[in-house]
């Protein structure tokens, strides 16, 4: 076999994750056997809600019964915005806390703050949290701090259980513009990407927002329908399922190298 003919062989992915996440993403997928092409389709910007003081307070004072991260944005995003004081104070607070980490990820990011005995429930999303809490937050107080496109699922599902229930939002999602991601749509529909990685539903409208700027919303399904979509969790799913895309692989643990396990399988 010619080396031309082995470079045909390896499979090119479609990774749409935010810049900050581009380097790790990339060299993970090539470890995994992919050539990436990357294109974000998601931005994240952060953002400092009304609630944002009234949370801090709470930690400080130890009035939070329990503080849950779903991301590790939310950890960034939240200690940005303190000063260096508040920022000690802040994390010697929360080590008094009992701390919620989604999934491995956000308990890396803690662990890096001095975190280290974080609670992660054995189903790494929002009903996960909720199931592993309910039995003890009747009449407690959670704080929820995380981006304003969180899942309501988590609050609701917390305030059935008897919790009291707060959310203050520290960051937001957008749609970046550019020419990177009409590539990546052009690309699609030569037949160039053997595979998607999608890992939130902001990222599926994101990119179906730019296939429909180019006037190939209906092209685009078709294409994606004949290579491997992957998504993290049943959600991102849910949202590729109601453009008309079908899900190849939903692995059970929702991180993004236990999604490129995944996809690799289906390639």
């Amino acid at each position: 076999m010619t080396g031309e003919q082995e470079k045909a062989k390896i499979p090119v992915l479609a990774i749409m994750r935010p810049e900050s996440y581009r380097e790790k993403s990339e060299a993970l997928a090539r470890d995994y056997g992919f050539k990436p092409i990357y294109a974000p389709m998601i931005k994240l910007e952060g953002v400092k809600d009304e609630g944002f003081e009234p949370f801090l307070q709470r930690v400080l004072a130890g009035v939070s019964d329990y503080v849950v991260f779903t991301s590790a944005n939310g950890i960034t995003f939240t200690l940005e915005k303190l000063s260096e004081t508040e920022k000690e104070n802040f994390i010697t607070a929360l080590k008094k806390t009992r701390v919620i980490a989604i999934g491995p990820n956000t308990e890396k990011e803690l662990i890096k703050i001095g975190i280290d005995n974080s609670f992660l429930p054995v189903d790494y999303s929002s009903e996960g949290i909720v199931e592993a809490l309910c039995p003890e937050v009747k009449g407690k107080k959670v704080d929820l701090a995380r981006s304003v496109f969180g899942a309501k699922a988590l609050i609701e599902g917390l305030e059935k259980c008897g919790a009291t229930v707060y959310e203050t939002h520290v960051y937001t999602l957008s749609i970046p513009e550019g020419t990177i991601q009409k590539e990546l749509i052009e690309r699609t529909l030569a037949g160039e990407v053997d595979a998607f990685a999608f890992t939130s539903s902001m990222m599926v409208k994101g990119f179906m927002k730019h296939a429909k700027g180019l006037g190939a919303e209906e092209t685009i399904k078709e294409t994606l329908n004949r290579v491997v979509v992957g998504a993290i969790g049943t959600p991102t799913g849910n949202t590729l399922k109601k453009y008309g895309i079908n899900t190849n692989v939903i692995p059970d643990e929702f991180t993004f190298e236990a999604l490129l396990k995944a996809i690799k399988n289906q390639v």
